[in-house]
């Protein structure tokens, strides 16, 4: 959704207060979004927290001569790719599929060319009354796209259908409306992302600092694009991505078994930080510090080579193997061995030394290493790394047909 402009409408219920995050999961992607901020929605979130996030000003009076010498309501609404009302309650659907024009909201949506999608969130008996049902059934008649609702409680105490969809598959709708071109559409691609746990005993494990935010953004951006994507994902506090089948595991081994059994595919990125060593021999229980007694001697074991396995297949090797090396020192030259030694095709470099917080934070910069030499990328988020890396590996299947 990169450069794309969302009018976001944020009208009065309590899943209002999701719409910040909304915002900047559309401003990751790369979406310009202007906030028009109704009157109800103003009880439960503020045109400062909206503005904050989406770094644009905030719309709320129709009658306001400031906003209309700035920005009149046709223009809010027509210089918009998409409009977005989330959440969408009872009332406004039925101001919207009446016709009604009665606040800046409701006239911006009338005087609007653009496709209209809606959120909605509202009471469980609210959502099913006929009268609900008969003016969704309009709008989607005249061409609104309805995402959601989800069945859930609700904040009145009670459960049923009507809680808003999550920010993220409302902003997965969005992806796939603006996704006209599928360009990876009938590839299959397997993504590993996060750490590897390697158990000592059953409390204690070797692990490492990787959040997983890049492996994850790569599978997000790899689905996006139309490839059938398989996310093998060792423990991260990341969200599972909308579309992409999503494999848990914690140790190198069981990584490697889930690479096997996603085999098949197209592409391989194999993005996680797998652990190089396990505990020679796990104690079954816990090891107990006992009162002057020395450190117990922990033997090492390697942990099989991912990369290399999938690298090194004969049969079953995906046509593109990408490798990510995670360096401290001669960033570029250290992936470059790398490559050549675990014979991937491509392997993505960066500096994760402690004053770079690559580790855990949201911004990357890296070297991509293929055998026609070094391509250095700007420092940049992480969700626009995975999607740059997308278009790549795009453009290398173009150019291979």
């Amino acid at each position: 959704m990169d450069g794309k402009r969302v009018l976001l409408i944020v009208s009065g219920g309590i899943a209002a207060y999701k719409c910040p995050d909304l915002v900047r999961r559309l401003r990751e992607r790369g979406t310009l979004v202007r906030c028009l901020l109704t009157q109800g929605g103003a009880e439960f979130v503020t045109a400062l927290a909206l503005q904050a996030v989406s770094e644009e000003k905030v719309y709320q009076n129709l009658f306001s001569l400031t906003d209309e010498n700035e920005m009149g309501h046709i223009r809010l609404s027509r210089e918009s790719d998409l409009i977005l009302i989330a959440p969408a309650t009872a009332n406004i659907i039925a101001k919207m599929a009446h016709g009604q024009a009665d606040d800046l909201a409701t006239t911006a949506i009338l005087a609007s060319d653009k496709p209209v999608f809606i959120a909605p969130a509202m009471n469980h008996y609210m959502y099913n009354h006929p009268a609900t049902q008969a003016n969704l059934a309009l709008l989607i008649a005249r061409g609104v796209t309805v995402i959601g609702p989800e069945e859930g409680n609700m904040a009145c105490r009670e459960f049923g259908m009507g809680r808003m969809s999550e920010p993220l598959e409302i902003v997965a709708k969005l992806d796939s409306f603006f996704a006209t071109n599928l360009p990876l559409k009938g590839k299959r691609a397997l993504v590993t992302s996060g750490p590897t746990f390697e158990a000592i005993d059953p409390v204690r494990f070797i692990g490492n600092r990787s959040s997983g935010k890049q492996g994850h953004a790569i599978a997000r951006a790899l689905a996006a694009l139309g490839c059938q994507t398989t996310l093998i994902s060792g423990p991260t506090q990341q969200t599972d991505p909308i579309g992409v089948c999503v494999v848990h595991v914690e140790s190198a081994r069981e990584m490697l078994s889930a690479c096997e059994t996603a085999l098949p595919a197209d592409i391989a990125v194999c993005a996680a930080a797998v652990s190089d060593w396990r505990a020679k021999s796990e104690v079954g229980s816990k090891i107990k510090k006992a009162a002057g007694a020395a450190p117990p001697n922990l033997k090492l074991t390697d942990n099989p080579d991912i990369l290399a396995t999938l690298s090194q297949l004969v049969i079953k090797r995906p046509e593109l193997v990408v490798g990510f090396a995670a360096e401290t020192d001669d960033v570029i030259s250290n992936a470059t061995s790398k490559r050549k030694r675990k014979e991937c095709d491509w392997i993505i470099a960066n500096d994760v030394s402690p004053h770079t917080g690559t580790f855990n934070g949201d911004a990357n910069k890296v070297h991509l290493i293929t055998s026609g030499g070094v391509e250095n990328w700007p420092k940049m988020s992480k969700i626009k790394v995975g999607e740059k890396l997308a278009e790549r590996i795009t453009a290398h299947f173009g150019d291979a047909s």
